[in-house]
């Protein structure tokens, strides 16, 4: 099933765990928020709307709030001496569609968890993991340090 959407002026054609990038729209992240201009439902029997499906929704996880590529407006009248620069970037909302609701539904499925992070478990004679990457890395620097001299001493002989 997918559907057209309708949102700052452009229209995106959706299906559940798209990931887009619109507009910035009024949403925290991690939250689940209801996209309510439905231009079109499609699957086995498409519904179109007159001017929107009544009664659907897309509902979308906001995953991130962002700033989209510099964008550079400049202007030059030649000889004339007069140049303007002036460059902005959009504001942006990440978002992931979780369901495409119909007939006034309400979301079934909320925000996905965070993942945490995985700590390395300490070793079992009560030394830091930390410390042992810095033992490992030790060794690796001294045999590099040894084997110039030798080579010194070679071109001596």
């Amino acid at each position: 099933m997918f559907a057209v959407i309708k949102t700052g002026g452009r229209q995106y054609r959706v299906v559940p765990n798209d990931v887009l990038e619109i507009g910035k729209i009024a949403g925290d992240v991690g939250t689940i928020v209801q996209l309510g201009e439905v231009l079109v439902l499609g699957g086995d029997t498409p519904v179109l709307g007159t001017p929107t499906v009544a009664g659907a929704t897309v509902a979308a996880e906001v995953l991130q709030h962002k700033r989209g590529a510099k964008v550079i407006a400049f202007k030059k009248r030649r000889r004339k001496n007069s140049r303007r620069k002036r460059g902005y970037r959009d504001e942006l909302t990440v978002l992931r569609i979780t369901e495409i609701l119909a007939d006034n539904a309400k979301p079934t499925i909320g925000p996905r968890p965070k993942k945490e992070k995985v700590v390395a478990a300490p070793a079992e004679d009560g030394e830091d993991a930390a410390p042992k990457a810095a033992k490992k890395k030790a060794p690796a620097k001294a045999p590099a340090a040894k084997k110039a001299p030798a080579k010194k001493a070679a071109a001596k002989a």
